[in-house]
């Protein structure tokens, strides 16, 4: 290809910046999707964990009540046991100190017993609240996995879109010399994808500070890039 003007070049290089453009926001794009993902998997996570604590306490409740439900058993046979000794009992002390002794026992197990009944009504409670709890993890789980194959598809669009502008890239670029496309791809990378912008107004398309008569008469000699003396983009006038 024979050696361009800086004229044409830099319409190259226009056109070179408008496909840069996407690339960049799509690879800004590509670099948020993980941190999506992480934020649908934690807030999925928490719900499971809900889900969890509460099966949790529910299992603590049930093994509390085995343990008061065998501990009223070995009760109950205390009772039967001293009842078997009353009739082997000869004076009035023993007797009566033997009937304290089963009154007590009796009054450990109504305790108990009333400790086992509120027992199941807390299991009932947590009960209902884990079914509760276990609907509402699906219908999240359901909308977690949506949202996850939605979010990868779109990566994978994405990721397809950029291979096809970075083959755009490629074809555009002959044709610049090294030194503009060199002075070009470095200034694009430190300004955020943007390396080469209008005069817009009178002012710099990229950070907005005037740009002096001579600049203007400068990029419209068409022989050398003209750099804004405040952000270093390249300029351009479009009605060229």
């Amino acid at each position: 290809m024979p050696d361009l003007s800086v004229k044409d070049q830099i319409k190259k290089i226009v056109a070179l910046q408008k496909i840069d453009s996407e690339i960049y926001t799509l690879n800004t794009q590509l670099k948020e999707k993980p941190a999506v993902l992480e934020q649908l998997k934690s807030e999925f996570e928490l719900h499971k964990e809900a889900l969890t604590a509460l099966e949790e306490k529910l299992k603590a409740i049930q093994v509390d009540r085995k343990a008061k439900e065998l501990e009223l058993k070995t009760q109950e046979d205390e009772v039967a046991k001293a009842n078997a000794q009353l009739s082997q009992i000869k004076t009035n002390k023993e007797y009566s100190a033997k009937i304290t002794e089963i009154e007590h026992i009796k009054a450990d197990q109504s305790v108990f017993e009333e400790k086992i009944l509120i027992s199941f009504d807390e299991s009932d409670v947590v009960t209902s609240e884990v079914e509760k709890e276990k609907v509402k993890v699906s219908e999240e789980e359901k909308n977690y996995l949506a949202k996850k194959k939605e979010t990868e598809d779109d990566i994978r669009v994405i990721e397809d879109r950029v291979k096809v502008l970075q083959s755009q890239h490629e074809q555009a670029t002959p044709g610049i010399s090294n030194a503009y496309l060199s002075r070009y791809e470095r200034i694009l990378k430190h300004k955020d994808g943007l390396a080469l912008v209008p005069v817009d107004g009178g002012s710099c398309g990229g950070c907005n500070i005037n740009v002096t008569p001579q600049q203007v008469n400068e990029i419209k000699m068409n022989d050398q890039l003209v750099e804004c003396v405040m952000c270093s983009r390249i300029l351009y006038l479009e009605d060229d």
